[in-house]
């Protein structure tokens, strides 16, 4: 069974980069077809997808955030990783990995706190 967990600094100070990555077992981040999400939640609001990296490396990322946001990966220990410069505390949220295609999973989510 895939399982996805994300990791990293539940605090960040504003005007930095916010940094995780999503560890996943069970399967290949480089299985054709398919792709691994980074999903946002700032409480009380709905759900913001940030971006994806395909089976195949290539990206795309949510146009509003897309100054701001790089999605990466290490095929060597099957992870993908997500870097967000120049954080405000509008970017306070539960942070989410997770893969589409071939059935949805998603990691529990880390909460990242943006704050002085």
């Amino acid at each position: 069974q895939v399982q996805l967990q994300e990791s990293g600094p539940g605090l960040v100070k504003p005007s930095q980069t916010l940094s995780l990555t999503c560890t996943v077992s069970g399967g290949s981040i480089t299985t054709s077809y398919y792709a691994w999400h980074w999903i946002r939640q700032p409480s009380g609001k709905g759900l913001e997808w940030m971006g994806v990296i395909r089976y195949d490396g290539s990206t795309y990322y949510s146009p509003s955030l897309k100054s701001r946001t790089s999605i990466s990966r290490d095929t060597s220990k099957n992870q993908f990783s997500l870097q967000l410069n120049s954080v405000t505390p509008d970017d306070t949220a539960v942070y989410y990995c997770a893969r589409s295609g071939g059935g949805g999973y998603w990691g529990q989510g880390t909460q990242v706190c943006v704050s002085s």
